[in-house]
């Protein structure tokens, strides 16, 4: 993701935003306190972006009519449809479908007879007390082990509606971040409560919950911005999960303690993109 532009002007910024999308350009706009800010999400368009958002601003009329007089002058051709794995594609990084993917395949082996040898190799500790620090990875391999099939629908179909969106935006260095800093602290955090027979990704589902409300908050035009009856029933499935309504186990532990985790992340992205932009602007 790189800033392309910063302004004020509505107007100018969805008339802009139009025309770098029928140039062909991946962009997108969020709104920064009472500014706009126009990104890129592919770093090989950059040198293109820039010359036409000149081109653009030295005469917004001349730019869209010679877009408009090039559109018509080529035949129009009926567009296919993409398809709905086409577009869950367009919807998330290299970071989210290799995650997911490696998520599914655990899966599928913990339904056949290497079970017990996949849940012992990737289960956070052999032991009820013991910490596995000479093995550090254990510390965040449970998230890969889900051990029913609405268990793994749930948490996969989370992961790629939520990490999707923050890697298409932030990028997927800070996906890989959140993922380590939010699976490692809900996986200890419930490894101290209940031991080590637990597994699941939802400590970090609701780590990047808890991050993207924290990031979008009074953002309306954000990419992780959530609306307010999804935020009510991720937070509502969570207080279910400490009673006895459910009925499946749930690892509550985790799913707290990764929310605690993405609201910090979120608070420290917040200040980074504020510092950013001051910088920026001095």
């Amino acid at each position: 993701m790189q800033k392309l532009l910063v302004t004020r002007n509505a107007v100018m910024m969805k008339r802009l935003h139009s025309y770098l999308q029928r140039r062909g350009i991946p962009v997108t706009v969020s709104e920064h306190g009472n500014q706009l800010e126009l990104w890129l999400t592919q770093s090989s368009y950059k040198a293109l972006a820039k010359d036409l958002i000149n081109e653009f601003k030295a005469d917004p009329e001349a730019a869209e009519a010679e877009l408009e007089n090039a559109s018509q002058s080529k035949p129009q051709v009926a567009s296919k449809p993409d398809s709905m794995v086409q577009q869950l594609l367009q919807q998330a990084g290299i970071v989210t479908i290799v995650f997911a993917a490696f998520v599914s395949l655990v899966f599928a082996l913990l339904n056949t007879q290497l079970a017990t040898a996949i849940f012992d190799a990737l289960r956070i500790s052999d032991t009820f007390t013991d910490v596995p620090w000479s093995q550090p990875w254990r510390l965040l391999t449970p998230v890969l082990l889900h051990f029913s099939l609405l268990h793994f629908l749930f948490n996969v179909f989370w992961w790629w509606y939520l990490g999707g969106r923050f890697e298409r935006f932030y990028g997927s260095t800070y996906l890989v971040i959140a993922l380590v800093f939010c699976g490692v602290f809900s996986n200890v955090m419930q490894f101290m409560v209940s031991g080590p027979y637990f597994g699941g990704l939802s400590g970090v589902v609701y780590g990047l919950f808890g991050l993207a409300v924290v990031v979008s908050w009074q953002r309306p035009r954000h990419p992780l911005f959530l609306p307010v009856g999804l935020i009510v029933f991720m937070l509502v499935w969570l207080l279910l999960g400490y009673t006895d309504l459910l009925w499946v186990s749930v690892a509550n532990t985790a799913h707290s303690a990764g929310l605690i985790a993405g609201l910090v992340l979120g608070i420290a992205l917040r200040y980074v993109e504020y510092f950013r932009k001051k910088k920026q602007l001095s």
